[in-house]
């Protein structure tokens, strides 16, 4: 069984969970996981000297049950998705099945970034952040001077922790149209895939086109 992990990661409001959602409906043997289903309960996130929940951390997170789920799909993508009931497309021996995990800290988590066979990293402006970040609704709602007095700031660091322990990295301008940087990063996971199966196997299906090669 073949396997291919992909990272979509990003700052916030950069468009990372539209991209992973819209390439996940387009390759029909992967699976989607959010980072953002794994944030411990408000009540045990610590605030800083300025009173601001420290959500931007992985201290935040509970890496050890998505690292336990990524392990679970990583040795059975078929099962994983029949747990969850997620029905999994009907598959071939030369079919290669996508993980895609989306979120803003992904790349920072050295055990869940190693595993990785793709990263795609979108970014905008800091005006752009912070236009997008006040018109959306969080629970609980971010407080005044929270994304000048938290947001950016560990954005900025946390870019900066990135940068030195990943290698391989896409950046994406989250400013271009969806659908073009959706094709763009379609195209490259289907190259990576069609090179998994001509690794693997001198035929059968196009898993991005459900036709068969041979057929043209």
């Amino acid at each position: 069984m073949k396997t291919l992990v992909v990272g979509v990661g990003g700052m916030t409001n950069g468009g990372k969970s539209t991209l992973a959602k819209s390439l996940h409906q387009l390759l029909p043997t992967s699976c989607l996981i959010a980072q953002d289903s794994y944030f411990k309960e408000d009540s045990v996130v610590p605030v800083d000297h300025n009173g601001f929940k420290q959500y931007d951390m992985l201290s935040a997170l509970h890496m050890d049950t998505m690292m336990s789920d990524v392990h679970s799909w990583q040795r059975d993508p078929e099962s994983f998705l029949r747990q969850r009931d997620l029905n999994p497309a009907e598959t071939t021996p030369t079919d290669v099945y996508v993980l895609i995990v989306e979120g803003f800290l992904i790349f920072n988590h050295r055990p869940l970034n190693n595993l990785f066979d793709k990263r795609y990293f979108l970014e905008i402006p800091y005006d752009v952040c912070k236009r997008r970040r006040s018109s959306r609704v969080y629970t609980p709602p971010d407080p005044p001077g929270y994304f000048d007095g938290y947001v950016w700031p560990m954005y900025l660091k946390n870019r900066r922790e990135m940068e030195s322990m990943v290698s391989g990295l896409v950046i994406l301008d989250g400013l271009q149209p969806k659908d073009e940087l959706l094709d763009a990063v379609c195209k490259d996971v289907c190259q990576e895939i069609e090179r998994q199966n001509k690794l693997n196997s001198s035929e059968g299906g196009d898993l991005c086109s459900g036709k068969d090669q041979s057929s043209g």
